[in-house]
């Protein structure tokens, strides 16, 4: 039987595999199920594990599939006796997944990012009544091998979506414009996209560091200097509200996608 099972061999649980072996879990306690024999192979000869296309007996789980076929996968998951289960299936909820498994067993569902791929994830986990303080530690040594994970209440969950999931994309576009704002006066493509890179890499380091957002803007923001004019736009231009509104409607789209 084994120690692991690893339902979905997409990037989220390629990446949960890749942090769980970095972290010295054995490979022989591991087992990958993925139904596209040349994704089998594939993650088989990287990672140098066992895959399989059928579901099959293992003491935890975890739900790294489509969302629509988890009532399925958790129902088979049951009949083999799995005694835990860490869903990352979006929008599913633990009573989704209780109503498939009876509701004995451990659900905890968690919410990751796509960093978690390179190792800076972040998550945000719950759980169903019959989770236990261990089921939550080993949810947490599992998505912990790939980032930061912070416990939370399910009414929440969507709210986290909004923000640390869908937030890499805000990243990503405002990396974007940053890299054609700086060709559009005058940089190479090159250099410009170099800086972007490393600015926001060092940004998100001075702010891992635990000092205020606000207070790191204001140490970078001299009277009448160049960041004052730069943010003066950006105000202008109503940037909070937008991301404000980016971060409540994703939220949103997700309590809906959650309903249906």
């Amino acid at each position: 039987m084994a120690d692991l099972l690893i339902v979905g061999g997409g990037k989220m649980g390629e990446a949960l595999l890749g942090g769980l072996l970095n972290a010295g879990h054995e490979r022989n306690k591991i087992v990958v199920v993925e139904p596209l024999e040349e994704r089998r192979m594939e993650i088989s000869k990287r990672y140098e594990i066992m895959c399989s296309s059928k579901i099959e007996p293992c003491h935890g789980a975890i739900l790294a599939t489509k969302p629509n076929i988890v009532p399925e996968v958790a129902s088979l998951l049951t009949e083999t006796g799995v005694k835990r289960v860490l869903s990352i299936a979006a929008g599913v909820t633990t009573s989704t997944i209780d109503d498939s498994t009876g509701g004995k067993v451990p659900v905890i569902r968690a919410m990751p990012n796509t960093p978690a791929l390179v190792g800076e994830g972040a998550s945000a986990i719950c759980g169903n009544s019959a989770a236990t303080e261990d089921d939550f530690l080993w949810a947490e040594s599992i998505l912990g091998a790939v980032g930061l994970v912070v416990r939370t209440n399910e009414t929440l969950l969507n709210s986290v979506t909004g923000l640390s999931g869908s937030g890499p994309a805000y990243i990503f576009l405002v990396a974007e414009a940053l890299i054609d704002a700086g060709v559009l006066v005058g940089l190479p493509r090159k250099i410009s996209t170099d800086l972007t890179i490393q600015t926001l890499l060092g940004a998100a380091k001075l702010l891992a560091e635990g000092k205020p957002a606000a207070e790191l803007r204001a140490d970078v923001t001299s009277p009448g200097g160049t960041t004052a004019a730069g943010l003066h736009e950006l105000e202008k231009s109503g940037m909070r509200v937008a991301l404000a509104s980016a971060v409540k409607a994703a939220t949103q789209r997700s309590e809906e996608l959650g309903r249906s």
